[in-house]
């Protein structure tokens, strides 16, 4: 079996399932790895959605799954250890597991505020410490971190959007610290308004309609992004045809970091 081998954090629910699966079928061979039980604010619970899809596609093979916390340094040894042990190289990294309750600084308790640092910003930190050193003796690779619009500030999101701030200036950090070692660290936020993740809807109680009810102006293709687009664009970054691509943020959606999203038309 060839074809690049990409670590997916995050990568059995939601938005991670829709990447794993979009690079499965472009010739990736996978490490996606996620927890089984539903995390704070989130419903993204298991692995059986993932691997429906995978049968259903006859991908299974070149996916390996595996639960692992990405914000345990341990877990993210075992992870690296793992796509060594079963592919022999890692060439891409998404580090896409966040976590994204509401609140101000008021009602979001250190605890929680705490937990979605150690998850949304130590683990890019904890899972890049483990795959560079491998990039580095491979002669490059790249890595692909999941940002979001709230990291340019929304309100009702101060932890979460304090960790999607620290993802743009690390991930910038990054790209010049590897650049002459020619390991390439881009940011892809997911947008488009009313874009529906294990994340999004667990904001909600796992009211999917509400996206229904409440509408979004979506993104210019005139509808709301998906998980698809998102993959679309991470698994541009990670080919060489981006090769020469590093320290670039790609908005899939609605020109978050310009101020939006962007309003319905009257």
């Amino acid at each position: 079996m060839s074809g690049p081998v990409t670590i997916v954090t995050g990568g059995t629910f939601g938005l991670g399932l829709s990447i794993t699966v979009s690079l499965a079928r472009r010739g990736h061979r996978v490490l996606a790895f996620g927890l089984r039980q539903a995390q704070v604010s989130s419903t993204a619970v298991g692995f059986s959605e993932l691997e429906q899809a995978l049968s259903e596609e006859n991908l299974s093979g070149q996916v390996e799954l595996m639960e692992a916390d990405v914000s345990r340094e341990g877990d993210t040894i075992a992870v690296a250890r793992r796509a060594l042990d079963r592919f022999g190289r890692i060439d891409g990294l998404v580090n896409n597991a966040a976590i994204g309750p509401l609140g101000t600084v008021m009602d979001t308790s250190p605890e929680v505020f705490e937990r979605i640092q150690k998850v949304n910003i130590g683990g890019i930190y904890l899972m890049s410490r483990q795959v560079i050193p491998t990039m580095r003796e491979q002669g490059g690779g790249s890595i692909v971190n999941i940002g979001s619009g709230a990291g340019y500030g929304k309100p009702n999101m101060a932890a979460y959007a304090a960790s999607k701030g620290a993802l743009l200036a690390l991930s910038s950090a990054m790209a010049y610290d590897h650049f002459h070692e020619r390991i390439r660290i881009n940011v892809a936020i997911p947008g488009g308004g009313g874009i529906v993740s294990g994340m999004s809807v667990g904001r909600f109680g796992g009211d999917e309609s509400v996206f229904k009810r409440r509408p979004a102006p979506g993104t210019v293709a005139g509808r709301p992004a998906t998980g698809e687009d998102l993959a679309g664009a991470v698994a541009f970054l990670l080919s060489e045809d981006a090769a020469a691509i590093s320290g670039t943020v790609v908005d899939v959606g609605c020109f978050s970091h310009q101020g939006g999203p962007v309003s319905h038309r009257p």
